[in-house]
């Protein structure tokens, strides 16, 4: 029996001591207050709220690669389109805006999907390249002269205020679920194109499109104001203020110890953690029933041996698209949680360091292949990265304590900041090292 085998039989309890710590580590942040905690159940409970959102985006990877070996490096790309959702649907409509150049829009759009379906359909059937060509350079002519003039007058709409499309006011739930047919639909439109080829050419392939995404809302002012950010993302849970104009909340409150203020932002991030655990145990429990379904076990097979599947009749190209399709609907979803979350839309703010390396440690540190060992992954990860920027700090500031002043001890002290990337790297390399499979490895 291998030695992978025997640890993983001899640790039943390991993952319900893992989560057991990790959960004494949130009540230590929000009871205790020194140099490593702060003491406060507000700031434990916003740590823990992000960390369910990239326990949802690990999933959606995990899903990727841990199911079928699919590396995906444009997991912030994807979050971006599911960011994009509240934005389209929640918000209400802006004044003038669709009037303005919003019809003319619409046909633009149809107009460019149109040449791409005409373009296939028109080199499918007669097999020449230049026919091809021909439609996508007129279809182009045509898509510019409708496209351009109508975001021009859209985002001369009150530009100070909106120059954006505006939404449908619909409820912010809804946008979660928008939120991953966005991400769906780019994980179809890539995973066409570079799923037939070699597993590289997808690690490419999402790559660009991540960038590209990004890149298109930073820009496209018409879409979500661009640079300029969209605030005021409607929320799916109570307000603070109204809580604390509320006057059995406040009672409610001092029953419990705690000033009005605070405890409504206590109750807020309740309201966020329930309705992140609802969708997050909904996704484990849709995953696990998969995973251990007939699909499932062929999905493993063809991660095993693609050429064994293929002998056996399996089509690996389609199944592979199908499960990519998949995880990244899953992390579009987690992407519109985590806008109506912060209720703002920055496109600056989406850094591949911080949307894809590190989601990707999540998975690889709590063990790719089990979503349990994602989840563990995501949440402690994201737990260390935050409390990192404090620890970091003031580990270097007792080490250098002893060192003269200087530019020695100065430049040590200056680059503290710098200790998170620091940390997570020695994290990946001590699990690497003395668990290659995660924390929590597949069964």
């Amino acid at each position: 029996m291998s030695s992978n085998r025997q640890a993983a039989q001899a640790s039943p309890w390991r993952a319900p001591i893992l989560f057991a710590i990790l959960a004494i580590l949130f009540v230590l942040e929000g009871t205790v207050r020194n140099g490593m905690f702060s003491g406060s159940w507000n700031t434990s409970l916003a740590i823990l709220n992000m960390g369910l959102i990239s326990a949802i985006t690990a999933l959606g990877v995990n899903m990727q690669w841990g199911y079928a070996g699919l590396f995906n490096a444009g997991v912030v790309g994807f979050l971006a389109l599911g960011g994009l959702a509240p934005v389209l649907v929640s918000l209400p409509p802006v004044e003038g805006a669709w009037a303005a150049g919003g019809p003319r829009l619409i046909l633009a759009l149809l107009v460019g999907l149109g040449t791409l379906a005409l373009a296939k359909i028109a080199y499918t059937r007669t097999r020449r390249g230049w026919i091809m060509v021909l439609v996508l350079v007129a279809g182009f002519v045509a898509y510019r002269w409708l496209f351009d003039p109508a975001v021009t007058a859209i985002e001369a709409n009150d530009s100070a205020r909106t120059g954006n499309i505006g939404g449908l006011g619909l409820p912010i739930l809804l946008s979660w679920l928008v939120g991953g047919a966005f991400a769906a639909a780019a994980a179809w439109a890539v995973g066409k194109v570079a799923l037939g080829l070699r597993s590289d050419y997808l690690a490419i392939a999402t790559l660009g499109i991540g960038e590209i995404i990004v890149a298109v809302l930073r820009n496209e002012d018409w879409l979500a104001r661009g640079v300029k950010n969209v605030a005021a993302i409607p929320r799916p849970v109570p307000y603070e203020t109204d809580l604390q104009q509320n006057p059995a909340f406040a009672e409610f409150a001092a029953s419990w110890g705690f000033g009005v203020a605070e405890a409504s932002g206590i109750w807020v991030k309740l309201c966020y953690m329930s309705l992140f655990l609802v969708v997050l145990l909904t996704v484990i429990l849709l995953a696990e029933l998969a995973l251990k379904s007939p699909w499932g076990r062929m999905m493993r097979a063809i991660r095993d041996n693609e050429t064994a599947a293929e002998a056996m009749g399996k089509d690996v190209t389609a199944r592979h698209l199908q499960i990519f399709i998949l995880g990244s609907a899953v992390i579009g979803i987690a992407g519109a949680m985590m806008i109506t979350l912060d209720g703002l839309m920055a496109p600056n703010s989406y850094n591949p360091l911080r949307y894809t390396f590190l989601i990707w440690v999540m998975v690889v540190v709590g063990g790719s292949g089990n979503n349990w060992g994602a989840v563990l992954g995501a949440v402690l990860i994201w737990f260390l990265w935050i409390k990192a920027e404090v620890w970091g700090p003031n580990l270097i500031g007792a080490l250098v304590g002893p060192l003269p002043d200087g530019d020695i001890k100065s430049h040590l002290l200056n680059s503290a900041a710098h200790m998170r990337f620091i940390a997570m790297g020695l994290v990946l390399l001590l699990v690497l090292r003395f668990a290659p499979r995660g924390l929590v490895p597949e069964k």
